[in-house]
């Protein structure tokens, strides 16, 4: 009755065998995805302790791997994949409106977003006329989320009424010789109007703001909001995560021998990035970068990275020769910001971004970028700057004169109109 690989004729199988496989394979089913799970956190739970235990396997070899084993694998994923599918069908998702939705930034973060799980409905709104179009087109994408089309002011209440989200990627874009503070005059009326649709339509909304000058911009929002008794500072955000982006992407440029060989890829590095978001007031906090580097940036080589990542926006407006500015990355960080902000809507934990928010880190200064935990409620914690160096602490008090003039005018502006 003891059969083997070799070398013994193997016993015909009895009828029950088929049975009993079906019951090893059940178990083995109970053991991957318990069925016990029945709340979406202990499905979560389940998943993140698959991936904890995933990353602290050493990566085997391609000889090591047999067939039976690459089997149990796509086995495994295949069963987590459903029951990801299943999880994301009875997760709570959100309501998300694009204001600005038919310009470079707005049509592709509005592309970016239709394929989020976490999205039940996506309203586009913008005064061009193009604008239910680019809807019809996307809608076309085979995600569940529903997406609606505005075109002019009358219609901007229907597409704010309801909403837990609302980005705001409006305003004309840089050309070459413009600097941020020259968008100001067109660009702060444009944030103005939308925020007071956003006050009366959607008070409760969280707000991520694009539109540049975002260091004057957010100001004007948060005095309009004011204005209509509707400012809650957990909920205005200045959307500054292209310079994380960015500030993590030269860096893996620069350091890509050594990340490889820690086994890390560009998606591992952080780096914070504080202050603003205009010229030197972005101040990347390079010392607090992970993964740790054996060897830490330093003199001219920092000095140049730090300008690089200041200067990134004009780099970008330099290359397009006057036909644009930076649309295709910044859609990119303003969904990885919305997806954050979704994230603390749903209760999920330890969600950390940067961004330009109300805070009192700098006593003198109303508004300052800094890391953030987000929350059910939009900014949960402000999560100060941590250690820096002394270069770092010198950007600093560097950017304070900027910082304060350009919120100043942006309050003057909005108190003003």
């Amino acid at each position: 009755r003891i059969h083997t690989l070799f070398g013994q004729k193997r016993r015909k199988m009895d009828p029950s065998s088929s049975s009993r496989a079906r019951r090893r394979v059940h178990s083995l089913s109970e053991q991957l995805i318990p069925s016990s799970m029945t709340s979406s956190a202990r499905r979560r739970q389940h998943f993140q302790d698959v991936h904890a235990r995933e990353s602290q396997m050493p990566p085997p070899s391609s000889s090591s791997l047999t067939t039976s084993s690459e089997a149990r694998i796509s086995t495994t994923h295949a069963i987590i994949e459903r029951n990801d599918a299943l999880f994301w069908k009875n997760k709570e998702k959100f309501t998300v409106a694009v204001l600005g939705a038919a310009g470079g930034i707005g049509q592709t973060l509005s592309l970016l977003l239709k394929q989020s799980p976490r999205i039940k409905a996506l309203r586009l709104y913008d005064i061009a006329p193009i604008t239910p179009g680019v809807a019809v087109d996307l809608s076309h994408i085979n995600t569940e989320s529903e997406v609606t089309g505005y075109a002019g002011p009358d219609q901007l209440r229907d597409a704010l009424v309801g909403c837990d989200l609302v980005i705001i990627p409006a305003g004309i874009p840089r050309k070459p010789g413009m600097t941020r503070d020259d968008l100001f005059k067109i660009n702060a009326g444009i944030v103005r109007d939308l925020t007071v649709g956003v006050a009366k339509y959607c008070p409760n909304a969280i707000l991520n703001i694009i539109s540049n000058p975002v260091n004057s911009t957010v100001p004007i929002a948060v005095e309009v909001l004011k204005k209509y008794n509707a400012f809650d500072p957990r909920k205005v955000l200045g959307v500054t995560k292209l310079d994380v982006v960015r500030a993590e992407t030269f860096v893996y440029g620069l350091r890509k021998d050594e990340l490889q060989r820690l086994r890390k890829s560009v998606s591992d590095v952080t780096v914070p990035v504080i202050g603003g978001h205009a010229g030197e007031t972005i101040i990347p906090l390079l010392s607090q970068m992970t993964p740790k580097l054996s060897k830490p940036f330093e003199g001219s080589e920092l000095q140049n990275l730090t300008t690089r990542i200041q200067n990134a926006g004009t780099e970008v407006v330099d290359a397009k020769a006057g036909a644009g500015s930076a649309t295709l990355s910044m859609a990119l960080a303003a969904e990885n910001m919305a997806t954050s902000c979704l994230k603390g809507l749903a209760g999920e934990s330890n969600v950390i971004e940067c961004a330009y928010v109300s805070s009192n880190v700098i006593p003198e200064l109303p508004f300052f970028a800094s890391k953030v935990k987000l929350g059910v409620n939009g900014v949960e914690k402000v999560l100060g700057l941590g250690a820096m160096t002394l270069f770092e602490e010198q950007m600093v008090k560097n950017a304070i004169p900027e910082l304060r003039a350009s919120i100043e005018k942006g309050v003057a502006f909005a108190q003003s109109s």
